[in-house]
């Protein structure tokens, strides 16, 4: 119940409207209680002897003697005014009652409506929160449907399963606890009756609901995988098509759907078992209580008519002890989800900022990497790495596949942070810096466009409001952009679709330029800008790339060695160590790695 008591601590947004809900409820409980207090005059004035000593009874609070007081006065205001009359008022008694009771309970439910919503917007809010700072390598060994699953449809479940009991966890408990005193104020030994039955059901209720928070949290899991499987089949859908696999995708998600739905039936029928159960066990003490108490009715020890109001309260009180029953089957559920989703919630931020961290306003001089090592888990991904790269400088990081150079850009702006070593920028240990200042300093184009389907103008400013019309053309002009987004149907408010798929590999990539531009960063990193482009995009491309870096420090990945010819320095990686460092004419002249590197694309000098 640990995950439960978690979402319910979100309560504490909301104190005044649970007060509110509280205060409804209970006036709805109480008018409702006293709709049925209005039946005990009506039956005596029905079925009732009629009979009234000439001295009024002594006013007592208990049931014989207040029964005998009332039922006294009853009848002589009976005698009075007639008895139609009488029957009238109770009966307009009986529908005020109503009335105001319903009336309450819509109060009630107009207060529980913001808070559940509340709850859930706040919820939502710091699960995205602490996505956007996790680190990049949470979610490197993560499927990304899982997660959309946990912030979906968990997040829904937690809504419907948990904040939505919170009527029932408040005005049903309420509701109980002012029935079951009426029946011991009535008849303390008829109520005893009924208690002997509910352990039975409370210890049966228990297990049903123990097995429903197993096979929930089951189908949570398997219904993320699902997510999983269907966010990798969309993404990868032009392989699928091209190798045939279409019909083998389609048994994997069949039989993954499969296995979810026969969870969920499980899941279905734990949960409807619960309903009849206690409506059984409620049926057994209502034939228990109408057996005794009739005979004790028979013997002259309880009047009919308040032995009627104690059936009619008795079967009243059973929907609100169903409906608990359903709350707390529906918290063992919700359970599970809740589970799912803190568990993203509680994962560990590793990029953690100091308090009172310095903030980087700008780039003046250089940044130095000092016998840097990281590792991911149990392997060294970069060892010992000495590297300063002064402003104004380009820098291009060369090297075999898996040689470390996406890892070494990437502890820059602390997406990671290294393992020992240090690195400073202006003098000025990153760790020691403001986060979001450092990161301002770094614009990043890589091979992998990172576009999203709106407007052209729109990805360019990546949503900004801060940025003018002309100043996004401009920033596109010097991106080599402008030519083809002015031929675009809408300009600059074209839609270019999912992922920009509705542009080519090169069209997209200039966008990821100019976006870059726009920002005005002072640190440029290109990771391996052009490896995924055909020779006349990368042509485009490059001319973009050498007008952005004009003025600019800018550190490339270079898979196609032809591109970083003349950098101001070449820094060339194996296995996560530098093995030469130099200008492209020092490298070529030392016949090492880089030289066979070269060769190998054949490089024409």
């Amino acid at each position: 119940m640990k995950p439960i008591f978690r979402i319910f601590g979100y309560l504490r947004h909301y104190p005044w409207q649970i007060g509110f809900n509280i205060f409804f409820n209970l006036l709805s409980i109480l008018f409702n209680l006293g709709s049925y207090v209005m039946i005990v005059p009506f039956v005596e004035l029905l079925f009732g002897s009629g009979e009234t000593g000439p001295v009024e009874p002594a006013f007592a609070f208990n049931q014989e003697q207040l029964a005998e007081w009332a039922f006294w006065h009853l009848h002589n205001y009976s005698n009075t005014v007639g008895l139609w009359t009488c029957l009238l008022i109770i009966s307009g008694g009986y529908l005020a009652c109503s009335l105001l009771s319903n009336l309450f309970r819509y109060l009630g439910l107009v207060f529980l409506s913001t808070i559940r919503n509340g709850v859930i917007e706040h919820l939502r809010n710091d699960l995205y929160h602490h996505i956007t700072i996790l680190p990049v390598s949470y979610f490197g060994h993560r499927r990304r449907g899982d997660l959309i699953s946990r912030m979906a449809n968990d997040l829904f479940d937690v809504e419907w399963s948990i904040v939505s009991s919170l009527q029932s966890l408040v005005k049903d408990p309420i509701n109980v606890i002012v029935f079951c005193a009426t029946l011991f104020f009535v008849s303390w030994r008829l109520f005893i009756l009924f208690l002997l039955v509910l352990p039975a059901g409370v210890w049966l209720i228990a297990r049903i609901g123990s097995s429903l928070k197993k096979n929930s949290q089951r189908g949570q899991n398997r219904l993320g995988r699902l997510f999983a499987m269907l966010e990798e089949s969309l993404a990868s859908l032009r392989a699928i098509k091209s190798f045939g696999r279409e019909d083998d995708s389609e048994k994997r998600f069949r039989e993954a759907n499969n296995g979810y739905s026969r969870t969920m039936v499980r899941v279905a029928l734990h949960r409807e078992l619960s309903k009849p159960l206690s409506e059984v066990l409620g049926t057994l003490a209502l034939v228990i209580i109408l057996i005794v108490g009739g005979s004790w009715v028979i013997g002259d020890h309880i009047q009919p008519s308040v032995f009627i109001f104690f059936v009619i309260i008795f079967a009243r009180i059973i929907p609100p002890i169903q409906a608990v029953v359903k709350a707390y089957n529906s918290l063992q559920k919700g359970s599970a989800s809740a589970a799912r989703f803190l568990e993203v919630l509680d994962a560990d931020e590793v990029i953690v900022e100091k308090p009172h961290a310095v903030q980087l306003d700008t780039f003046s001089h250089e940044i130095v990497l000092r016998d840097v090592s990281f590792r991911y888990e149990a392997d060294d991904v970069l060892q010992h790495i000495d590297l300063a790269v002064r402003k104004g400088q380009t820098v291009a990081i060369v090297g075999p596949s898996g040689s470390g150079k996406s890892t070494l850009v990437d502890l820059l702006p602390r997406f990671y942070d290294c393992t020992s070593g240090l690195i400073t920028v202006d003098g000025n240990p990153i760790a020691d810096l403001n986060i979001n200042s450092l990161r301002r300093q770094f614009g990043l184009v890589s091979q992998n466009c990172i576009l999203f389907n709106d407007t052209v103008a729109n990805n360019i400013s990546f949503g900004s409001d801060s940025y003018s019309l002309d100043q996004i053309r401009e920033a596109a002009r010097v991106a080599h952009a402008d030519e083809f987004i002015e031929a675009l149907p809408e300009g600059y408010n074209t839609s270019i679709g999912d992922r920009g798929l509705n542009l080519s590999g090169g069209q997209r990539q200039r966008l990821s330029i100019a976006r870059a531009v726009l920002r005005g960063t002072p640190i440029l990193i290109l990771d391996e800008a052009t490896s995924a482009l055909d020779t006349e995009s990368e042509h485009a491309v490059q001319q973009a790339l050498e007008s952005v870096m004009q003025g600019r420090t800018s550190i490339v990945i270079a898979h196609r060695l032809s591109t970083i010819r003349h950098a101001d320095m070449i820094v060339v990686l194996d296995q996560g160590r530098i093995v030469e460092q130099g200008t492209h004419d020092e490298l070529m002249t030392q016949g090492g790695l880089y030289k066979k590197l070269v060769d190998m694309q054949t490089f024409i000098k």
